[in-house]
């Protein structure tokens, strides 16, 4: 199977509902890929709106009144983006090869020992001609790939009456992917969804052509091998071809952290460069059955597959360690691009906030209506107007999206455990059960219930903010989901600076206090177990010191992983006298974790 090999050895993972929404239209003609959440249709539909006013384009609206509107929006805006990022790059390869100026900037953004580079250069001082046609043989656009959180599929209703499984919230997201222009990637996150997954087959630009190419591919985001093996093997089954396995820090990520049972990074990709054949050669055998028993076309060889890693990287020595060591496709650079306004949207406060946010400020909330640890930042204006709720005793959101409404506990239609409805029976229910619990107990539950905040609204607003859109309904503020290594970034940057700081060819940090990543993410490891110990706010049982004694010992084993990496390996990624100092210091620290014991009545 032939690709183009992607100019940049980096790509923009999805940040939040809004803060890459129109990525691609801002960074994809200078070949960087990046990832647009399309879950959210009213975001998706206003930013429709906004980019055919700004370019000049047709624009029709689609309501809610339009049988299948979610479906039809996502189509629309993602069509849309497709015209402007192929009209953009048009003109920018114009560009280049008119002005040596603007050539001569290209070249500075790409990596080192990138082939077009070295082609761009023997060429500076050829003709236009020349210019022209080596762009148009060698330059390709970014990718213009879309994101769907699989567990965010609300059935969906109309007077009451439910609706088909295709009309939840991912089904229609997924079609209208389908059903457009793009020749993309849809990135699926946050573990496997059997129904979902089982909807692809109803699309045929899912399946292998017979020029082995596939017109739209599956990315799906991991923590783990074998979580990989079990959901590509799951897809073979029904003749999918998973594309790439996108490896992701379980808990040094933005958003949401699904943290893994005490696996690190480092072994986890150790075991993807190990087991990378036995994958391909799996998923490929299972595909090959069941695309005979469908009739379609069968590949002979298994189609291309990439493994691709993200989580905490802020360094050169980080990325080119990543790329050498373990031998990925592409690293996830994220967080620090919420710094680049050419790159990302965010409104100018928050990232005013982002850019003064140290260690502390950046921590693993309760958040989330989900129930998921989630990656955030203190000080937002979200965080301000659901305490001042909470103090006023009216916790709770209006719940106008209702994308997370999701909990079955009082109903079929579902309901989010951020509403206010919930939260007010919820209360209800602790204060009349409030003499038979200790109030430490009383108090983590009361906690637990109220943390919760609107992330469908606080996670569109800075869009909305930064275009100058009016935003309707209760006032929910700004949900911004940076990663921890957003603390060693301080100032904004320009989109040309950070490739290049990206490459090693100038640096954007100030802090001298970054730790390496591998070695903060052990860190939060440890942190995460401490925490889960102490705001327990049920009995403690069996299998849950079992699960902790398993995660205290794969912690263990992870840092003696490292001790060795690092003696054996010769990359400038780090001091090793001091990365063996930490690596003690924190094994210290773990063995000091006291796992409770189950008490004997």
């Amino acid at each position: 199977m032939t690709t183009t090999k992607p100019l940049h050895t980096f790509h923009i993972p999805v940040m939040g509902l809004a803060y890459t929404i129109d990525s691609p239209i801002r960074v994809a003609k200078y070949g960087i890929s990046s990832v647009i959440s399309i879950i959210d249709d009213d975001l998706i539909e206003k930013m429709n709106a906004f980019y055919s006013a700004k370019f000049n384009l047709p624009y029709q609206e689609i309501t809610q009144k339009i049988h299948d509107y979610r479906a039809e929006r996502v189509t629309s805006y993602l069509n849309l983006v497709d015209k402007i990022v192929k009209d953009k790059f048009e003109s920018f390869k114009n560009e280049l090869a008119e002005s040596k100026l603007a050539l001569e900037n290209y070249i500075a953004m790409l990596p080192n020992k990138s082939e077009i580079k070295q082609g761009l250069q023997n060429l500076m001082e050829e003709g236009k001609e020349a210019v022209m046609n080596y762009l148009d043989s060698n330059l390709t656009p970014g990718e213009i790939d879309v994101n769907i959180m699989t567990k965010v599929d609300k059935d969906n209703f109309i007077k009451g009456e439910q609706l088909p499984i295709e009309f939840n919230d991912a089904h229609a997201s997924l079609r209208g992917f389908a059903n457009s222009t793009l020749t993309s990637s849809v990135v699926l996150s946050a573990g496997m969804n059997p129904r979902l997954y089982s909807y692809f087959e109803n699309f045929d630009v899912f399946f292998p052509d017979e020029n082995n190419q596939l017109n739209k591919k599956i990315i799906l985001k991991v923590s783990d091998f074998r979580s990989a093996m079990i959901q590509g093997n799951f897809l073979a089954k029904k003749g999918l071809w998973v594309s790439e396995y996108r490896i992701e820090s379980g808990l040094n990520c933005g958003g949401h952290a699904f943290a893994t049972d005490g696996y690190l990074l480092g072994p986890i990709l150790e075991e993807f460069k190990e087991k990378k054949e036995q994958l391909i050669q799996s998923a490929h055998d299972l595909m090959v059955k069941s695309l005979a028993q469908k009739g379609k076309y069968i590949p002979e060889n298994p189609l291309e597959l990439k493994i691709t890693v993200q989580g905490g990287v802020g360094t050169s020595e980080e990325h080119d360690f990543l790329l050498d060591h373990y031998k990925v496709d592409s690293v996830g650079w994220g967080s620090p691009f919420l710094l680049v306004p050419e790159a990302t949207s965010v409104d100018e406060h928050t990232r005013e906030l982002l850019a003064k946010a140290k260690e502390e400020d950046l921590y693993l909330s309760p958040i989330s209506p989900l129930g998921i640890p989630f990656n955030t930042l203190r000080g937002t204006t979200n965080e301000k107007l659901k305490q001042k709720r909470i103090q006023e005793n009216k916790a709770g959101s209006s719940c106008p999206k209702k994308f997370l409404a999701l909990s079955k506990e009082f109903g079929a239609q579902g309901i989010c455990t951020a509403s206010k409805k919930y939260q007010d029976i919820k209360l209800e229910e602790l204060e009349a059960n409030k003499e038979n619990m200790s109030a430490v107990i009383y108090q983590n539950a009361k906690n637990k219930i109220t943390d919760k905040s609107c992330l469908c609204v606080g996670l569109a607003n800075a869009s909305y903010l930064e275009n100058n859109m009016k935003i309707k309904g209760q006032a929910q503020g700004v949900v911004i989901c940076p990663g921890p290594n957003m603390a060693y970034f301080d100032h904004e940057v320009s989109l040309s600076k950070m490739v290049q700081h990206i490459y090693g060819n100038t640096s954007v940090l100030t802090a001298t206090n970054r730790p390496n990543m591998f070695v903060k993410e052990l860190k939060m490891y440890i942190d995460y177990l401490k925490n889960e110990i102490t705001t327990v706010s049920v009995e403690i049982t069996a299998g849950q010191i079992k699960k902790w004694n398993l995660f205290k010992g794969n912690l263990l084993e992870g840092i003696s992983y490292y001790q060795n990496l690092f003696v054996s390996t010769s990359s400038s990624l780090a001091d090793n006298a001091k990365m063996q100092y930490l690596l003690h210091f924190y094994k210290e620290e773990l063995i000091e974790v006291k796992i409770p014991e189950l008490e004997l009545a």
